[in-house]
């Protein structure tokens, strides 16, 4: 009897979510393979598929990395450790260079940044005439710094 009683409840409970689960919004995936895989159902068990294959093969990592499988890339390089540790790194080296409008450390900024090769003169040239408000003062932090070069290089 304790059986049937737990069979019946388990039974209620899934015929009671599996209509809920519908209205569930695809966004609970993520981005990744399985969020592909998996776009055209709705509901609570495919988006379970799509989240498991999502983190189970490490492709959401990857999608995010290289902006493909439905994944963006952050907007902001503030996001970007490599960028941040660098930045923070070499705070008088690239004052001078971006003071000079090139140099070793303006080119590994830029790559980094992964900027366009046929247009970092132009960047340069920008972030050299606007040296004052990206490094608006001595104490200011590399974060700072980023935010300021992101700011100049939006008005490029």
């Amino acid at each position: 009897m304790k059986k049937f009683m737990f069979l019946a409840v388990a039974i209620f409970v899934f015929m009671f979510f599996s209509g809920v689960a519908s209205a569930v919004n695809k966004t609970n995936c993520g981005c990744g393979l399985g969020t592909l895989l998996w776009q055209d159902h709705d509901a609570l068990v495919s988006q379970t598929f799509a989240v498991t294959t999502n983190g189970t093969f490490g492709n959401q990592t990857f999608g995010i990395t290289s902006g493909t499988l439905e994944c963006d890339q952050p907007a902001s390089y503030t996001s970007n450790e490599k960028v941040k540790t660098f930045v923070a790194g070499n705070m008088d080296s690239l004052a001078r260079d971006i003071a000079q409008g090139q140099g070793e450390y303006l080119d590994a900024l830029a790559a980094l940044m992964e900027l366009p090769n046929e247009k970092r003169a132009v960047i340069y040239s920008s972030l050299q005439k606007n040296f004052s408000n990206i490094y608006t003062s001595e104490t200011i932090g590399h974060l700072e710094v980023i935010i300021n070069i992101e700011n100049v290089m939006a008005t490029i």
